[in-house]
């Protein structure tokens, strides 16, 4: 059987377990995901060593970054944004080989490009982490000039109290790539001046989980579109399964 699976630490509740095992089950594929829960990434060699079947992995935080050093390959995308997230796992005799994608652009592009209009010019992106890397990536893909935005001061970026009603206005498109609003914290939102947002304004939450964040429904009642990030996690999970489909088969 073959085995697919996700690294992280902690997990928790995880999406890609339940999603990879129902599609397995549905579509009559011998193959099961399994979650890795490793206190550090140095312990990806023993996962490896201790589960010959894995044909590919997804990454999740904190090692999208930290993980690369141990590939062999990762795609130009990948590079460009300095994180992984999937790993596809190829067996050649004695060697295995590892190759790291991105899926997050992917889905991310995909799951907001239907709601971008003529006046969506520039994005605030909040947080600096690996996701954030490939949404820059993607909204960059898309036309769009961005700003990190950080609670810290950090070259690139602006901080959330210089975040003005004139700023809001200017940078329409705001992204939140922080675990901020997640349960079980649905009471907190990053601190932005709601009250200046408009139905100009597009909020796009990495979250899904409550389906719509205290930041999403703010930016709502002040005529915002919002959108959370559920379909992008299921697009993620296709662009995965094709990443490791297509290395199977040595495309």
């Amino acid at each position: 059987m073959d085995k697919y699976g996700l690294i992280g630490y902690p997990l928790g509740h995880s999406f890609s377990i339940s999603y990879f095992n129902e599609k397995f089950k549905n579509e009559n594929i011998d193959a099961e995901y399994i979650n890795f829960e490793i206190p550090t990434i140095d312990s990806l060699p023993e996962v490896l060593a201790s589960n010959p079947e894995l044909k590919g992995l997804n990454v999740t935080i904190p090692y999208k970054e930290k993980v690369i050093s141990f590939l062999d390959s990762v795609s130009p995308e990948a590079r460009a944004i300095g994180a992984v997230n999937v790993i596809s796992v190829r067996h050649k005799g004695n060697e295995t080989k590892l190759k790291g994608y991105n899926s997050d652009v992917i889905g991310f592009t995909k799951s907001i490009e239907p709601l971008l209009e003529r006046f969506h010019k520039k994005a605030l992106i909040l947080g600096t982490g690996g996701a954030s890397k490939a949404i820059n990536y993607g909204l960059k893909s898309l036309g769009i000039e961005t700003v990190f935005v950080s609670r810290y001061e950090r070259p690139g970026t602006i901080q959330y109290e210089n975040i003005t009603p004139e700023v809001i206005h200017e940078y329409n498109v705001i992204v939140n790539c922080t675990p901020c609003g997640m349960f079980p914290h649905i009471d907190e939102c990053p601190s932005l001046p709601y009250e200046a947002m408009d139905e100009k304004n597009l909020l796009y939450d990495l979250l899904y989980n409550p389906d719509q964040t205290l930041f999403m429904k703010k930016g709502a009642e002040h005529g915002a579109t919002v959108k959370n990030g559920l379909e992008m996690l299921l697009l993620q999970a296709f662009a995965s399964w094709e990443f490791w489909h297509k290395d199977a088969v040595g495309k």
